[in-house]
């Protein structure tokens, strides 16, 4: 197992607390130096709040943990592909790195429905590789909404 397939094993684990508690099961880690800063997941639903996404939660919690709301050499692993919202924040926490599991071809954009990532309006790039445990990442989804139906 290589290095973001680990760090995308522990999302994965993230999206199963997730959708445990019925929201959708997306799940984050942000990683510095090889070293787990932070774990999150989508709480949207709990927490009556639709800016509650696994990414911008765990942006939170890594700025508090790292005192810093730059996280300079850090890499983000999310298992679906984030939307213009999260994309944004990363932009501006200057993520060095964004790691995706599933593609969202409704709302993904740093490859799926459009590439934001590489937008003029940003001033900062991401190194981005997607595809990263693609098929457990998009599972764990199509289970949860199959369920739903």
């Amino acid at each position: 197992m290589n290095t973001d397939e680990k760090w995308m094993n522990l999302a994965l684990l993230e999206a199963s607390k997730a959708q445990r508690v019925n929201e959708v099961p997306v799940g984050s880690v942000i990683v510095k130096n090889d070293k787990l800063i932070e774990t999150s997941h989508n709480q949207s639903i709990l927490r009556h709040d639709p800016t509650a996404h696994a990414e911008i939660l765990l942006l939170k919690k890594a700025g508090q943990e790292l005192k810093n709301y730059r996280l300079i050499g850090t890499t983000m692993y999310v298992t679906l592909e984030p939307c213009a919202m999260c994309l944004g924040a990363m932009m501006h926490a200057r993520i060095d790195r964004l790691v995706f599991g599933a593609f969202d071809y409704k709302t993904g954009v740093c490859e799926s429905s459009i590439n934001l990532a590489d937008a003029s309006c940003f001033n900062h790039k991401i190194k981005i590789t997607s595809g990263i445990l693609e098929q457990e990442c998009k599972k764990i989804l199509q289970e949860f909404f199959f369920n739903k139906r």
